[in-house]
């Protein structure tokens, strides 16, 4: 009775889970298609079941490990982060500390005099009495015409009133329809706006040019013991020992403490003494300017 009362108690209880088994079944397969669907619409679709499974591991254990490695501690301290981005954090604030402290370090350094005075130096208005540079005797924008220079005078579209021209030892040129006119102690745009001017009654709007040819007014003359006496032309800032070296330094015989420049002509005629050995030493008295015509006399 017993062995049939337990058959009859399984088999009542089988029916009973047979009568329920339909809903449950009918329960998971509702839940199945809703998690497949689910899955479906990620970016997981592409893979099976199996290999979404594996993904969806893998990307758990990666964010345990960085959660792991995130909560480690260094020197002591807990900080979010691992040791790269910790060492780079303390870097960054080494360097931001340490730039107001060299600011500071720089507005406290001491200036030194030299440098003070170049500031002043920079920030001081030019002083204006200076005088001006004195024009080059070379350059033929300032150049003063002489006696005995050759210029080239052209009259744009007037090649009868263009030619060279000298100058003659009393200063004076000629030109046709102008005539006789002075050039000595004019530069050439001086000159070429005189020409201008005068041409102006015979010519509409003319224009005149003026170019020096050949210097030969520019001239000191040695006479006395030299290697060659007469006349050698001058270069602008020439010296007299420039000059004597120019005309052959001085012979065996020469007295070279008792030379001078004879300067001018008649009652203005002056006598600028002149020592060779110390001009040779450099002393500063013996830096004397030649101008032209002078003359230097080695006894």
């Amino acid at each position: 009775m017993i062995v049939g009362f337990r058959k009859e108690h399984e088999l009542s209880s089988d029916q009973e889970a047979g009568v329920n088994r339909p809903c449950d079944t009918t329960l998971r397969r509702w839940a199945l298609e809703t998690g497949v669907k689910a899955i479906a619409s990620t970016s997981f679709a592409p893979y099976s079941i199996l290999g979404r499974y594996r993904i969806i591991k893998t990307k758990r254990l990666q964010q345990e490990a960085n959660g792991a490695e995130w909560n480690k501690s260094v020197q002591g301290f807990t900080k979010k982060g691992s040791y790269p981005m910790k060492w780079s954090l303390v870097a960054l604030m080494s360097v931001l500390l340490g730039i107001p402290a060299a600011g500071v370090s720089q507005q406290n350094q001491p200036v030194s005099p030299t440098a003070a005075a170049a500031d002043r130096s920079a920030s001081a208005p030019a002083d204006t009495s200076q005088k001006a540079p004195v024009a080059d005797s070379s350059d033929t924008a300032h150049y003063i015409i002489g006696p005995e220079d050759t210029l080239q005078i052209t009259v744009w579209k007037e090649p009868t009133l263009s030619g060279t021209v000298p100058v003659r030892p009393d200063g004076r040129i000629s030109l046709v329809l102008l005539g006789d006119l002075p050039a000595a102690g004019l530069t050439p745009m001086q000159l070429s706006a005189d020409i201008t001017q005068r041409l102006k009654k015979y010519i509409q709007d003319p224009s005149v040019s003026v170019v020096v040819l050949a210097v030969n007014s520019q001239r000191i003359f040695l006479i006395g013991e030299v290697g060659h006496a007469g006349a050698i032309p001058m270069t602008a800032g020439m010296t007299p020992l420039q000059a004597i070296a120019s005309a052959g330094g001085l012979s065996p015989f020469a007295n070279s403490k008792h030379i001078y420049i004879l300067r001018g002509t008649g009652a203005a005629q002056k006598k600028i003494p002149f020592d060779y050995k110390k001009a040779l030493k450099g002393e500063s008295k013996q830096d004397v300017s030649l101008e032209p015509g002078d003359t230097i006399v080695v006894p």
